[in-house]
């Protein structure tokens, strides 16, 4: 199947959320209380865009082999790239990010290897809560400024220190499953 027959409206939506994280990146670089706001809104969309592209491709039967690559790659992109600028910008801790782009690097290598075996390792629901608590807590951390007297930043901080260990047992569990298929 050509590219252009794979177009549909689940993978446009996937590309418009790789291409709105340089946006708001830039925006967090300009920064300001409204530029904050905007950049969280952004932010916002491409992350819930990764649910709506699924959903609609799985709803219409729009499963494609370029959404096959695109979706997982949008989301690293839109990930990393934020959790590398926070660091930067001094919102998050480098060791913090290196655990978690790690993490993401060693379950993407499990799973190339068992696909090279015939197998499919598909995401467990604790990768999927540590994605939840990760992608709101992100959204926070680019919010950055304090709202209604409350911390927005430290509650960020918190979900992401959560993400860290729900990240390191989901892959756990993730390599223990598949070392007993292995062995099975």
């Amino acid at each position: 199947m050509s590219l252009s027959a794979q177009m549909n409206i689940a993978n446009w939506l996937t590309i418009f959320r790789i291409a709105m994280v340089p946006v708001f990146i830039w925006l967090m670089y300009v920064g300001g209380f409204w530029i904050d706001v905007l950049a969280t809104v952004l932010y916002t969309i491409a992350a819930s865009t990764d649910y709506v592209d699924g959903y609609i491709a799985r709803k219409y039967n729009l499963i494609t082999d370029l959404g096959k690559i695109l979706d997982p790659i949008a989301d690293k992109v839109l990930v990393t790239a934020t959790l590398v600028v926070f660091v930067d910008l001094q919102r998050l801790e480098a060791a913090v990010v290196i655990v978690l782009i790690t993490r993401d690097l060693a379950i993407n290598a499990l799973r190339s290897f068992a696909a090279s075996k015939g197998q499919v390792i598909a995401a467990g629901m604790g990768g999927k809560i540590k994605t939840a608590f990760q992608m709101v807590g992100v959204g926070c951390i680019i919010f950055y400024n304090p709202l209604f007297g409350i911390d927005i930043l430290m509650i960020g901080k918190i979900l992401v220190y959560l993400s860290v260990i729900l990240s390191l047992h989901s892959a756990w569990v993730y390599y223990r499953n598949f070392i007993k298929s292995e062995n099975a």
